[in-house]
Formats: C-alpha cells, sequence, structure tokens
C-alpha cells in the first residue's frame, strides 16, 4: 500500500509496517475481522524429533508433553525471571516457536546447549516462513497457527492446574477490551500474496493498541530483568502449576505459594488532554512516590489513550496514580 508508514528503526517492530496512514481506522476493521497484520519481522525457530515435545515439556513452563495445538511457554532463568516468551504450535511432525524480535540467537544458542543426547532438531527458519496476524478465531487447516489464549479473547481460561497457593485464576489482569486472532506461519514467499487477499491491512500500532487493550503482556514491554511470570498475568497461560520441574520453578511455586509477587501489571486508562502518550518506561507516581513504569502506551479508538504499567504490589486499585513523562504529567485510572 502507498501509504505505509515504517516504524522508527530503533523501534522494537522495525521491519514492517507501523500504519498506513490512519492507526485509529486500522484498528477499528481489526475489531471488525477485517484486516491483517505483517508481522514478517518475528523470529520462527522450529524443533522437530520424536522427542520434541517432552523436551520442551522440561525446558519451558507449560505442559506441553501432548501439545496439540498452540500455547504459551516461558524460559526462566534459575530465579525465575522471564528470559523469553514463546508462541508454540506443534504441528504432529514438528513443533514452531514464535519468538520476539533480537531474541533469536541466544534462544537457539540455548536450546542447542541442551539437546544432550535427545532426538531433537532446532532450526531458524525464519529466513524461509513468515508470520501474519489474523483476526480469526478459528487456527487455518493447511498452516501451523498460534491461537491468542482465551484469557485474553473472554473464552475462559488456559487448563493451567493449581497448587498449594490455588489455580491461576488471581492472576487475571482487568481490561477494558478482548483480542481475538492467530498468528499463522507461512511460507515467506507467500506472504505478499496472503497479504493482499484481505480487504483491509492494518500496521502494529493498531495491532499493539488491540494487544494492550486486553491487557496481553508481551516480552520486553511488560517485562524487565526482574519479572516474574505472576506479575503480568502469566500464571495460567503461560505456566501450567502443577508439572514437573524446569528452570526456575521452584522460584514460580514459592512466589505462588507462600506470598504474592512484588508487583503487578495494570491496565490503566490516561488523561488526553496533555496530549502527550508516555513512552515505555515512563516513571508512575503516586503522591510524590515512584511506584512502577509504564509498560506500553497506546491510542485506542474507542477508549482514547490507554496503557499497561507496572506497579507495586501495595499500591490500592483506586489510587489515583500520575505518570512523569517527558513533557508532562499524565493522570492514570487503573481500569478495574
Amino acid at each position: 500500500m502507498s501509504d505505509r508508514v515504517d516504524p522508527p528503526a530503533t523501534d522494537t517492530d522495525a521491519g514492517v509496517p507501523w500504519h498506513y496512514g490512519d492507526p485509529l481506522r486500522e484498528q477499528r476493521w481489526l475489531t471488525q475481522g477485517a484486516a491483517a497484520v505483517d508481522l514478517s519481522h518475528l523470529p520462527i525457530i522450529r524443533v522437530c524429533g520424536p522427542d520434541r515435545r517432552t523436551w520442551l515439556h522440561d525446558l519451558t513452563t507449560q505442559h506441553v508433553s501432548e501439545l496439540d495445538g498452540s500455547t504459551v511457554g516461558l524460559i526462566l532463568s534459575p530465579h525465575g525471571h522471564v528470559e523469553h516468551e514463546l508462541h508454540m504450535v506443534d504441528d504432529g511432525t514438528c513443533t514452531w516457536l514464535i519468538a520476539q524480535p533480537g531474541t533469536q540467537t541466544v534462544l537457539v544458542d540455548y536450546l542447542m546447549s541442551m539437546r544432550f543426547m535427545l532426538r531433537v532438531e532446532v532450526t531458524d527458519v525464519s529466513a524461509d516462513f513468515a508470520v501474519v496476524f489474523e483476526p480469526i478465531a478459528e487456527p487455518d487447516a493447511s498452516y501451523p497457527s498460534w491461537m491468542i489464549p482465551p484469557e485474553f479473547r473472554d473464552a475462559g481460561a488456559t487448563e493451567a492446574g493449581s497448587d498449594r497457593g490455588g489455580d491461576a485464576s488471581r492472576y487475571r489482569v482487568p481490561a477494558p477490551e478482548t483480542f481475538i486472532g492467530r498468528e499463522v506461519i507461512i511460507p515467506r514467499g507467500e506472504l505478499a500474496e496472503r497479504l493482499d487477499a484481505w480487504p483491509n491491512l492494518a500496521g502494529t500500532w493498531a495491532w499493539s493498541a488491540s494487544r494492550v487493550a486486553a491487557g496481553m503482556p508481551r516480552l520486553g514491554f511488560e517485562t524487565d530483568h526482574r519479572t516474574l511470570p505472576h506479575e503480568v498475568g502469566w500464571v495460567g497461560p503461560a505456566v501450567h502449576l502443577a508439572k514437573g520441574c524446569y528452570r526456575g520453578q521452584e522460584a514460580v511455586a514459592r512466589v505462588h505459594n507462600l506470598g504474592k509477587p512484588p508487583r503487578r501489571m495494570v491496565v490503566v486508562h490516561l488523561d488526553g488532554s496533555p496530549e502527550v502518550l508516555p513512552v515505555h518506561g515512563d516513571q508512575v507516581f503516586l503522591g510524590e512516590k515512584a511506584v512502577g513504569w509504564i509498560g506500553s502506551a497506546v491510542h485506542h479508538p474507542e477508549w482514547g489513550p490507554i496503557g499497561t504499567a507496572i506497579i507495586k504490589r501495595s499500591v490500592p486499585d483506586d489510587a489515583a496514580l500520575v505518570v512523569h513523562a517527558t513533557d508532562a504529567q499524565v493522570a492514570a485510572q487503573q481500569h478495574r
């Protein structure tokens, strides 16, 4: 499309369209199921071999030993902090991993180092395959399709078991909207034809706004080097509470069973009168005290300026917050 606008070169999603001239209209198209999004910059790792699912089950936070379909899995540090977010799809022969930009080299190196004598093959196939987001609630019959977890599309909850601390329901993040869709992995040579088949296209600006409005976290946006899965609503969609050991599992169980995570993710409604949209990392204040930071901030066609914020657990739900942006102070109210 001639109106294509790319994001700044430093943006995480550089390399694919940011918008096509009217991101608010593009998000309405997404909500209506009438536009696709080019996500061909996302890395794709393919894991094949008869041991792949049990191997990934042991490495990740999710119960995938019998995976049939799609799910979210995390790779944690030994202390339970999130290192990788994986959108996982098994097609019966291989498991496909959609990762976040800039993470694939470290991810592949880690996976290769953990193969030992198991029958698994790990290949970075990003050069040959591409991801397209489509606002459709069913998987594609011909291509591997990662489906947005039910927690974010108001379709129930991922089966995540329970532990002494209970089930995953307490980690749900209240959000004003739902997010319905799939990430389809197609041969890269078919990308243009796939996108051209849609009546409209939307950029990552609109896609991000839909994600934020649904309270769906993303690595590098709602996370930092010490993020625990409990803090951003990943216990349930990405963390199974009753599976066997994996790296970081003891920390996950300890926080779940013995206490509360030190922070929590909230969706905030931002005051639009300063006409300033906060950016990732801007500090959030309660009175004179810094209590958190902005993960993502977006313009939404129905809700106006909204964002995600990572704030201290002790902050009351009805607290009047203020974001200290570069050029203004922006009032923020938690969505409840």
